[in-house]
């Protein structure tokens, strides 16, 4: 099976960098299980910003890419670092919304994955921060990951976040019930989407989410969102979270989607 997973910088950088150890046990013990894995990281502008001194996210594009930089090379150093425990090797994808609306851009990244995949190597996926300028940004990695998923032809995209599931309103708010299945299609009529995430370091939140796994499930690829400390239940394949049902025909990018 071959599975996309996303992290947000919230989950895995700051005080929560710790979390990348667990992330990393629930990855091998699926790559172990003979699963296809590739990891979409967020994170490399939070992880860079104590290195510049930074108390807060940076507003300027050329102080973000300079974050972006930094925390990259760490990030990566702390996933490799944690997976050596497994011996199993990382791959670095980096890539920016051009490369994917490029089509000879996007064939090679394509075939790059495969190859990484083949290989039996983590691909770990991340918009390409540093050269990504406001007009070809992704705006957010839940959109990365669904495309990537699209990509790959990924069976399944888990969408990890803060929150365990998506809920009838804020799960904060009295009344509050979990979505548990969202059928291919359903526009969530009456729902009050609320945030999921903690602010400040991050761009991604439950619209971001709901939007990426439409994307995602319109390709064929089911998707779950939960929680990232219940990663491992996801990918154990455990009733939890809200799961979008996919739609019956599967595409990859660069194919045509089917006619509905």
């Amino acid at each position: 099976m071959r599975i996309v997973v996303k992290v947000g910088s919230s989950s895995i950088s700051g005080v929560n960098a710790g979390q990348i150890a667990p992330l990393v046990d629930a990855l091998a013990a699926a790559h172990g299980r003979g699963a296809e894995v590739v990891l979409v990281s967020s994170g490399a502008i939070a992880t860079g910003m104590p290195y510049l001194k930074l108390d807060s996210r940076p507003g300027d594009l050329a102080t973000q890419q300079a974050a972006a930089s930094v925390g990259q090379n760490v990030l990566m150093y702390r996933y490799q670092d944690s997976l050596d425990r497994y011996g199993i090797v990382a791959g670095q994808v980096l890539l920016t919304a051009g490369d994917l609306e490029n089509p000879t851009h996007r064939s090679n990244a394509q075939r790059a994955m495969e190859r990484l995949i083949g290989l039996r190597i983590l691909p770990i996926v991340n918009e390409n921060d540093t050269v990504a300028t406001h007009e070809i940004r992704f705006g957010d990695n839940d959109r990365l990951a669904a495309l990537v998923a699209e990509l790959v032809g990924a069976e399944l995209l888990i969408l990890l976040s803060d929150v365990d599931s998506l809920y009838t309103k804020p799960p904060q708010l009295p009344g509050a019930e979990r979505i548990a299945h969202v059928p291919f299609g359903d526009d969530l009529a009456g729902i009050e989407i609320g945030t999921i995430g903690s602010a400040g370091v991050g761009t991604g939140g439950a619209e971001t989410k709901i939007s990426a796994a439409r994307i995602a499930a319109a390709s064929g690829s089911a998707v779950l969102i939960t929680a990232t400390a219940l990663v491992a239940d996801a990918l154990e394949g455990r009733e939890i979270g809200t799961w979008f049902e996919p739609a019956v025909d599967r595409h990859t990018a660069g194919e045509p989607a089917p006619l509905s």
